[in-house]
Parts: structure tokens; C-alpha cells; sequence
């Protein structure tokens, strides 16, 4: 698995709904918010202060806790390769953190990167605008206290990074589980 080097990437940002995505995910893999806390270097109580909404660590620490969470979680190598061998433009995200899993050729093709490059990074970083503003709508339309939430679609501007380009187009979101429980989100489109 390749991964961008830390000096290519952007300061981390804070994820939305971090409270709600972290306890989708944490139950989802069946550990204890003390076995989490434990390995953050936090206490329970902290991890329980953030589910709940009630204090929200800083971006740093967030995305720690979804790489704490990801080191848990199972590769699942039939939707990889359903994903992979897609036709379509789609990939496929860890739900929480935007790790991604899985890309199509024709996706890889849109990015203008190979389909393995942008495996194990958090395409968090790369979002437009448009793509964190349905992120943050999110909790409000009950995506992360529903087991199978309505797909979301919606457009989004393009963007060049140095690692990746976006471009404009419509997007769909639809939430899948991989074998292990972890949800995941296949994005079609653009």
C-alpha cells in the first residue's frame, strides 16, 4: 500500500459529525471505548465526552482515532475487487475517516493517478467545497444513526491537487458494509 509522505500532505482537518462517526465506527468493530482510549493515551471518559458530542478533540487527534479504529479493520478482498474492476468511476472510502480502499481504473483515469497511488490515504484532504458541505449535512439528515441511510447525491466543483484531481460532476454517496462490520462508502460519479 502506498501512502503520500507527510510533507506532501495538508494540515489535518477537523471531520464533521466527528462524535457520531466515531462511535458508527468504534461499535461497528466491537471495541471498548477504554481499549480506544487506552491506545490515544486518553481517558474513557474523553472518548465518551466525544461520542456524545459534548467536547471535540482537535483535528490531529481525530484523525489518530480513525487510524487507531483502521488498524482494526479487515480487508475485504471481494468488494476491493468489485470496486476495482469496475466499470464504472467509483471508489470506495472507510466511512469515517475517507481512507481509501478501492478505486476503479476509469476513477484512477479521472484522477490522473495510478489505481494503486491513492490507497491508505484520507481523500478527506482533497474534498471541495460542495463535498464538505453534504459531509456536514450529514447528521442532519440521520446518516449516522441509520443502518442503511437514503443514497446522497448531489455536484460538485473540480479541483488539481498535487496528488489528485476532481472533477465536476455529479456525485453519488451510498453506505456498504465490508465483512467485518466497518461501514464504507461507495462514490460513484464525477
Amino acid at each position: 500500500m502506498h501512502s503520500a509522505s507527510k510533507a506532501t500532505q495538508p494540515p489535518a482537518k477537523p471531520f464533521p459529525s466527528f462524535g457520531q462517526r466515531l462511535r458508527r465506527q468504534r461499535r461497528a468493530l466491537g471495541l471498548k471505548q477504554l481499549a480506544l482510549a487506552d491506545q490515544l493515551g486518553v481517558d474513557q471518559t474523553s472518548v465518551s465526552r466525544w461520542e456524545a458530542g459534548h467536547h471535540t478533540p482537535d483535528a490531529e487527534l481525530q484523525h489518530r482515532a480513525f487510524d487507531v479504529l483502521a488498524r482494526s479493520r479487515k480487508d475485504d478482498a471481494a468488494l476491493r475487487r468489485l470496486v476495482e474492476n469496475s466499470i464504472d468511476c467509483v471508489h470506495l472510502v472507510e466511512e469515517v475517516s475517507h481512507i481509501c480502499l478501492a478505486y476503479s481504473k476509469s476513477r484512477a483515469a479521472d484522477w490522473k493517478t495510478s489505481q494503486r497511488t491513492m490507497l491508505g490515504i484520507s481523500l478527506w484532504q482533497f474534498a471541495t467545497d460542495e463535498i464538505r458541505n453534504e459531509e456536514a449535512k450529514l447528521a442532519d439528515a440521520g446518516w449516522w444513526s441509520t443502518q442503511v441511510p437514503e443514497p446522497r447525491l448531489f455536484c460538485t466543483s473540480g479541483a488539481e491537487h498535487d496528488l489528485i484531481r476532481i472533477s465536476a460532476g455529479g456525485i453519488l454517496w451510498e453506505r456498504l458494509y465490508l465483512a467485518d462490520g466497518t461501514p464504507v462508502r461507495l462514490v460513484t460519479g464525477a
